[in-house]
């Protein structure tokens, strides 16, 4: 593991997935890896839950990792890949609230009364990773919300040596990423992929 990303979800994580494996950091865990490794889940709550993971196990032939579930437990992989840089993905704390509000969450709320199995199972388990532990399920409380995300944002910059981190926001493009990562800037545009837009475009159901 080479890079470790501890922002959290919504702050262009499937964008800067996209970047880092253009960037030669392939590949680049993210939650929609859950979906092609489901065994993955149980060792994601029993991680969550403070038992013991073997980190190189669940990250065989990964180089880096963005997004949840990976980026609630961004001190341990610090600490057991000490080599690795640590990259901080913010956004705007208003804007942040509203989109996960409107995609990830919503796509949980739903879940959770869906009347397939499946569905319910996978938002149960988003419930008890996410949504119940990080923001104590008071998820309509916009201001305890977004104190819990600026509070984690506030705690990667105030424990993790400068010279090992990156704070980076949608919009800054290829060139504090690449010379933090010490690569080449390549000559195509950055990523920007999954949108509010696109997301709900993609969870909508066939007409």
């Amino acid at each position: 593991m080479k890079v470790i990303g501890a922002g959290f979800g919504r702050t262009g994580t499937l964008s800067l997935k996209h970047a880092l494996e253009k960037l030669g950091f392939d590949k680049c865990y993210h939650m929609m890896e859950v979906g092609n490794h489901p065994e993955h889940r149980a060792l994601w709550t029993a991680a969550h839950q403070g038992e013991a993971v073997d980190w190189d196990a669940l990250f065989e032939g990964y180089e880096a990792t963005v997004d949840w579930p990976s980026c609630n437990l961004w001190e341990d992989q610090a600490a057991h890949y000490p080599d690795a840089k640590v990259l901080l993905s913010l956004r705007d704390s208003g804007k942040w609230y509203e989109s996960i509000m409107n995609t990830i969450y919503k796509v949980t709320a739903d879940g959770l009364a869906h009347e397939d199995e499946m569905r319910r199972k996978g938002a149960e388990w988003a419930q008890s990773i996410i949504w119940d532990p990080i923001f104590d399920g008071r998820m309509e409380d916009r201001d305890h919300v977004i104190g819990c995300f600026e509070a984690h944002n506030q705690r990667v910059i105030d424990t993790v040596p400068a010279e090992r981190l990156l704070v980076y926001q949608p919009g800054d493009g290829w060139e504090p990423l690449c010379e933090f990562l010490d690569v080449p800037v390549p000559a195509e545009d950055y990523p920007r992929v999954n949108t509010t837009e696109e997301f709900r475009a993609r969870m909508r159901p066939p007409s």
